[in-house]
């Protein structure tokens, strides 16, 4: 039994992929067969209102979302057309002809407590070494599009990296909806137009729709998207506007004709104001181009854009606005913002829909009551802030170590400011080949050394500890390392293959 001050009702504001993914797990969490106990889920989503569904790359930690989920993983993989993803291939970012790439996983094993990688700059300093991209088996898997999940439990080249998912994100918000509605969530469709507040305290008791209806609740949880209809059009919050450390305002996006092979990976490619996605799904491909309007023209955008396809566009590019930042507080008094509406960083490494997964997990780690007691929410906005300024800075890392001055958006963001976090981070690396890592809960080491190192920047010295490992040593370790991930990879199956084999939509 619950007490008089148990939430019984929460509303969530907007459907769409934040909105689904809200309330399946809060669907599995507060639901429960004593009714006394259960706490009535309620989505209200406008079917006048479209979402904006450029989600499409994840990273490794949607797997085990659906995990918790309990999905079944091939009917997934089937109703939401997805292909496995293990990083992301950056072509021109640094400079022009660059080429590297951000594998899920680690460069092989720690060595006396220091990284793998530590030691092959090392070696690599004394010449002699191949890429480090040779010893992360993402990374190779990728170049030779193998797709196989890693396999055993003791740490070897056959499970020294993880995967994600490239999926449709409309697909994949209408599996979570029948997921979570077979679970017990309510679904209402209409317009919100009014909203109404407790005298005194000012928590929203309930939202009335265009027709009428009254929906009333104790939480509320704005997954809106940009319109942020109660955590800014009510709470009126504020912004962090971060758009002088991330200029790109605007993206065109179009799908167009699979073609083959079917890329186990993401690919980023800059461009003059920006850069432009590719994300290969089963039934077609999506692709978009981020761009700063100050530097670019909607028109020249949509130009790059639709020339630089792999096949036909199934349609003309769709266009979007936003402005880099997050709201000033997740969650005031009983409304939390997930999602887009609690703020929009650029898509640059498919960080999206993981903010919406911790958005959701935190909330159900820090569950109030009715009273939603204010250090809650202080804890709430405190991790989320950290989340989003780590995810922003390393976003920046990418603009910021760029080598080009073919145009002045590149100038501008190499000469621009950034934030001291970064900086540090970045000195540290230059000088000493350390890695800071601020937020436990983000990019690990190992991803922030595949930017640093595939943007040109090499540390001044090597870590003095690593003279006590002897250099003939780890050059046969480094062999063999390299040699094992080769053999295991070979003997994988095609990422298409593998699908048509298993999990053929």
């Amino acid at each position: 039994m619950r007490d008089e001050q148990s939430i019984r009702r929460i509303v969530i504001v907007g459907g769409g992929t934040a909105g689904w993914m809200t309330a399946a797990p809060l669907a599995q969490r507060l639901g429960g067969n004593d009714p006394s106990a259960r706490c009535e889920i309620v989505l209200v989503e406008s079917p006048e209102i479209g979402t904006v569904g450029v989600g499409e790359a994840t990273l490794p930690t949607i797997r085990f979302y659906n995990r918790t989920l309990e999905l079944d993983s091939a009917e997934f993989i089937r109703k939401t057309q997805a292909s496995f993803k293990l990083g992301i291939e950056f072509k021109d970012w640094g400079r022009l002809g660059n080429r590297f790439f951000h594998g899920f996983g680690e460069f092989g094993p720690p060595i006396l407590n220091r990284s793998s990688v530590m030691h092959w700059m090392r070696l690599h300093r004394m010449g002699g070494m191949a890429s480090h991209e040779e010893w992360s088996t993402a990374t190779v898997m990728a170049q030779r599009n193998r797709f196989l999940p890693p396999e055993g439990d003791q740490p070897s080249a056959a499970n020294g990296y993880a995967y994600a998912f490239h999926f449709d994100a409309g697909l994949y918000a209408a599996f979570l909806r029948d997921h979570a509605m077979a679970r017990g969530v309510k679904r209402e469709q209409g317009t919100i137009v009014d909203v109404s507040l407790r005298p005194g305290d000012g928590f929203v008791t309930a939202v009335t729709l265009s027709d009428g209806r009254r929906i009333e609740g104790d939480l509320f949880i704005d997954c809106s998207g940009f319109r942020a209809l109660l955590i800014e059009g009510v709470m009126k919050v504020g912004y962090h506007d971060w758009s002088h450390w991330l200029p790109c305002d605007s993206a065109q996006a179009v799908p167009c004709d699979k073609v083959l092979p079917l890329t186990p990976y993401t690919t980023s490619t800059a461009r003059s104001a920006g850069w432009q996605w590719r994300i290969p799904l089963q039934h077609r491909t999506g692709n978009g181009h981020v761009y700063c309007s100050g530097y670019m023209t909607d028109e020249d955008a949509g130009r790059v854009l639709m020339q630089n396809l792999d096949g036909p566009a199934q349609g003309d590019p769709r266009q979007l606005r936003f402005k880099t930042g997050m709201r000033r507080r997740a969650w005031e008094k009983n409304v939390v913002a997930i999602g887009l509406s609690s703020g929009f960083l650029e898509p640059l490494e498919s960080t999206s829909i993981q903010l919406i997964m911790d958005g959701v997990g935190r909330l159900l780690e820090l569950f109030p009551d009715k009273r939603c007691d204010q250090h809650l929410a202080d804890e709430y906005n405190r991790r989320m802030t950290r989340q989003y300024e780590s995810v922003r800075d390393f976003i920046v890392l990418h603009y910021k170590l760029t080598q080009r001055d073919d145009s002045e958006f590149w100038r501008y963001c190499a000469a621009m400011p950034i934030p001291d976090a970064l900086n540090h981070q970045i000195e540290l690396f230059r000088r000493n080949g350390r890695v800071a890592i601020l937020d436990p809960d983000g990019f690990t080491e190992p991803s922030w050394v595949s930017i640093f190192l595939g943007l040109g920047l090499w540390p001044e010295r090597d870590d003095p500890l690593l003279q006590q490992v002897d250099e003939q040593a780890l050059r046969t370790h480094f062999q063999r390392l390299r040699t094992a991930i080769s053999l295991t990879v070979d003997a994988m199956p095609d990422h298409a293959a593998f699908i048509e084999k298993h999990i053929r939509s």
